[in-house]
């Protein structure tokens, strides 16, 4: 008998965005008439087979309960951490809760702040992991130069970019080895920047599939213009 496959989705929005030097996080800022987040959940709901998502929010957010999709039937709330993995780790539990699939769900982990991703994409990697019983991520091979900087903005070298990519959202594995995974580098202090660090440090593979490189992340202030505008086209 064939195996079934469960995806839930868990977005990371506890942050308070300070580089976007605005009132309210970034996540909650006016986009195309919605909020950022809003934009982002909107795709996410569109995908075939989401059993669910679970949004990680900050323990002061008073912005939710704004949203056009406060009381969609598809959407959980759990309390977000000090770090990222903390909550995604927060999340993580909560999807265990609820999934019925047990060893075959699988989570997509995506960016609050990454409302241009298409839904093609997402769900081509989704179709990837199963095919290929890995996790795997989106991501966009690095096209400028780059450069290590030393004290005093100065020079010191200029990186080999032919193998380095830009990591992207979603990023997507099977819940019982994401959550083993940031268990373990938990336990021993290691640094987890996104949930493929965390798979790498435990010794787990990860695959890349190529994203386009309009799945901008919306970081400083001028980002909110060139996401509207890439939405638009994109429609």
């Amino acid at each position: 008998m064939a195996k079934t496959h469960t995806f839930w989705a868990v977005v990371v929005a506890a942050g308070i965005g300070r580089r976007m030097e605005e009132a309210k996080p970034k996540q909650y800022l006016p986009l195309l008439g919605r909020t950022v987040l809003d934009v982002t959940l909107e795709k996410l709901l569109t995908l075939k087979n989401l059993a669910g998502v679970v949004v990680a929010l900050h323990a002061e957010d008073s912005d939710w309960q704004n949203s056009l999709l406060f009381n969609h039937p598809k959407i959980v709330i759990c309390l977000g951490g000090k770090e990222r993995s903390d909550s995604v780790s927060n999340a993580l539990a909560l999807v265990k809760e609820y999934s019925e699939e047990g060893r075959n769900t699988w989570v997509l982990v995506h960016d609050a702040a990454r409302p241009c991703v298409t839904r093609e994409k997402i769900e081509a990697l989704c179709d990837l992991v199963v095919s290929e019983n890995c996790g795997a991520i989106l991501a966009a091979p690095v096209a400028d130069t780059l450069k290590r900087v030393v004290h005093g903005n100065l020079i010191a070298s200029t990186e080999d970019r032919t193998q380095l990519w830009q990591a992207h959202t979603p990023q997507v594995f099977l819940l019982e080895k994401l959550q083993s995974a940031l268990h373990y580098c938990s336990m021993n202090g290691l640094s987890v920047t996104d949930e493929a660090s965390a798979i790498e440090h435990a010794g787990g593979r990860v695959l890349i599939m190529a994203d386009r490189r309009d799945n901008i992340k919306i970081t400083m202030p001028e980002d909110l213009a060139w996401a509207e505008f890439i939405l638009k086209n994109q429609e």
